[in-house]
């Protein structure tokens, strides 16, 4: 069996929390630093199918950079994606996938689910 994979801001307090729960449950995962090593948008595609969202759903709609990108509640799934790409601050984190599953640490305790 793969290890689950985490997409990782070492930066944000909930990633570090989700990090940490994982460890403490004796799980080793792939850490990706997304903000330096952004998915593509086939793995973005499948990470969001993996959570049963949609893409927008995975977005910091706060973040200045989401404006800067032009996106609203109302963007294309493809303008969503590219401004991932483009603007890696905007990802919802942390993310664990774990096989065909996935879950947003927030709260960290939603990863457990799909262990």
């Amino acid at each position: 069996m793969s290890k689950p994979t985490i997409y990782h801001n070492a930066r944000c307090s909930k990633s570090r929390q989700t990090l940490a729960l994982l460890e403490e449950n004796g799980v080793e995962a792939d850490v990706v630093e997304y903000l330096n090593d952004m998915p593509n948008k086939a793995t973005l595609k499948s990470i969001i199918a993996a959570l049963g969202v949609s893409p927008h759903d995975i977005v910091r709609t706060k973040e200045a950079q989401y404006q800067e990108a032009g996106l609203t509640k109302n963007s294309s799934d493809a303008d969503v994606l590219s401004a991932l790409i483009k603007f890696p601050k905007l990802l919802e984190r942390p993310i664990v996938v774990n096989g065909k599953k996935a879950a947003i640490g927030r709260p960290p305790e939603n990863v457990l689910d799909i262990l």
